[in-house]
């Protein structure tokens, strides 16, 4: 584990949920949900999961780290897409097994690798009772075909 994270194994329950020690709790595949809003808006913008590394990537640069769960590496957001997230705060739950990353997403503010703002630019609703996909609206910021065109 990081330095700049506790163990949560070595504090109390009291200490976990009321203390000022941060020991995020991992889990059995060594990681922990992120959800992450936009400062000011605070729309969510995407889910995502961080390993300890990411983490303490992300503490140590104030720059959004994740752990990609698809591609087994960390991710610093926006490394390809120029769309960066800089870190305003990072909060934990009162067990901290989740945290809440609030930032300032930059580039053209699209969080989403389909170039959209937010990867929640979808609602589910029932039509002719069966559950479909409504699309919300959300603008498409960049084409991501262009942007990731030499990805793998």
């Amino acid at each position: 584990m990081s330095k700049l994270l506790a163990d949560p194994a070595t504090l109390t329950h009291d200490q976990l949920e009321e203390g000022t020690v941060f020991a995020p709790r991992f889990d059995a595949a060594g990681l922990v949900t992120v959800v992450t809003v936009e400062a000011g808006s605070n729309d969510v913008l995407m889910l995502a999961h961080m390993n300890a590394e990411a983490l303490t990537l992300t503490l140590e640069t104030g720059i959004a780290h994740y752990w990609s769960r698809s591609r087994a590496k960390i991710w610093k957001k926006g490394e390809t897409s120029g769309e960066t997230q800089q870190v305003v705060e990072l909060r934990t739950d009162c067990d901290q097994d989740a945290i809440v990353l609030v930032v300032n997403q930059s580039g053209r503010g699209a969080a989403c690798h389909t170039g959209r703002k937010s990867c929640f630019y979808r609602r589910a609703a029932v039509i002719d009772g069966q559950a479909a996909l409504e699309d919300t609206g959300l603008p498409i910021l960049f084409d991501p075909a262009e942007v990731y065109a030499s990805q793998p």
